[in-house]
């Protein structure tokens, strides 16, 4: 460890409405120490999720991050000293860490702490086989209940979370559109990630869109969204759709109108369900064991947007609320240690 200080990024105001980047301060101040139990970690990765939107302004699964603290993320680390006996130097962990350098924790965080599996690339423990593959493989098989010859409708088809979630509604047999900005995200969708058409909801009607593509109605709809598309799509729904609310992009700040469409879910006998990637713990390992092999025989594809310092997180939080990243946003703090 050659560090003499620990660089962070503080949590200095609530955000009010789009994120500018100024609700963060730029910190410097002494490595921390592990005490008994705990270990010093150093920060090798950082995961942006749009969900540490939700966490800078209120409680939600998890407390909001308190203002002053240093930003919450869940990251990897190496572990640099070790006071506690089930961890030791030169371990890979994954856990809700933070935007710094270095980080003290004793594991018992939200989540935990666990090792990275040896052979495992780091920067796919945050995604694929971290929470965005856990939650794409429980929205779409426990929530979204898929069956083969449904039509699946995925928002925000081309980040991390849709992207995954889409293919798997594909390999169990389904047919699917995904929603993306941009030609060059729609024509990987289709040509890449397999979807069956995609819709570029920057230059495209998604309403006309989804008629002519879904001329038989939508069975299932993954949500990264909310707004317009929602509106959209619950005005095509098929009887007892499945709607899976994993997100609301859209309205991180309040410009995009509600649902007006809701009531068709009575006419419909649908479903609209929110949850979480963390709510099936006995299950990771059915998840996991599912996606690594999908992922081996060529089944499903993963495509990550990569920025390179930690200096550069709160901009790669901005991308993902400007539509700009393209795949799973990373930030790359350090290498690991040999």
């Amino acid at each position: 460890m050659t560090d003499i200080r620990n660089r962070q990024w503080i949590l200095n105001a609530r955000p009010a409405g789009k994120l500018t980047g100024e609700e963060f301060r730029w910190n410097e101040t002494a490595i921390p120490q592990p005490s008994d139990g705990q270990v010093l970690l150093r920060t090798l990765w950082l995961s942006i999720d749009p969900a540490q939107r939700i966490w800078m302004a209120r409680d939600s699964y998890k407390p909001a991050v308190p203002l002053g603290d240093v930003m919450h993320s869940f990251s990897v680390g190496q572990v640099v000293k070790s006071c506690h006996p089930d961890f030791k130097p030169g371990d890979v962990v994954r856990g809700d860490f933070s935007w710094q350098d270095y980080v003290v924790t004793d594991g018992k965080g939200f989540g935990g702490m666990h090792k990275v599996p040896p052979g495992t690339p780091p920067n796919l423990s945050l995604s694929l086989f971290g929470l965005n593959g856990l939650t794409s493989y429980f929205g779409m098989i426990e929530t979204g209940r898929v069956k083969s010859g449904e039509t699946v409708v995925v928002s925000g088809a081309a980040g991390a979370t849709g992207s995954v979630a889409g293919q798997i509604a594909r390999i169990k047999g389904c047919r699917v559109i995904g929603t993306a900005g941009g030609r060059e995200k729609c024509d990987w969708l289709v040509n890449q990630a397999r979807f069956d058409a995609a819709i570029d909801y920057k230059s495209e009607d998604i309403g006309a869109r989804l008629s002519q593509l879904c001329s038989n109605g939508i069975d299932v709809f993954f949500d990264n969204v909310g707004g317009i598309v929602l509106n959209e799509v619950l005005a095509r729904i098929n009887l007892n759709a499945r709607i899976v609310l994993c997100g609301s992009i859209s309205k991180s700040d309040a410009s995009e109108p509600g649902p007006a469409n809701y009531s068709n879910l009575v006419a419909k006998r649908a479903r609209m369900e929110g949850f979480t990637g963390l709510d099936y713990p006995s299950r990771f390992p059915e998840a996991l064991e599912a996606l690594g092999g999908w992922q081996r025989d060529g089944s499903l594809v993963h495509k990550e947007d990569v920025a390179v310092g930690l200096e550069n997180a709160p901009k790669a939080l901005l991308r993902l609320f400007a539509g700009e990243n393209f795949g799973k946003q990373l930030v790359k703090v350090a290498d690991a240690a040999n």
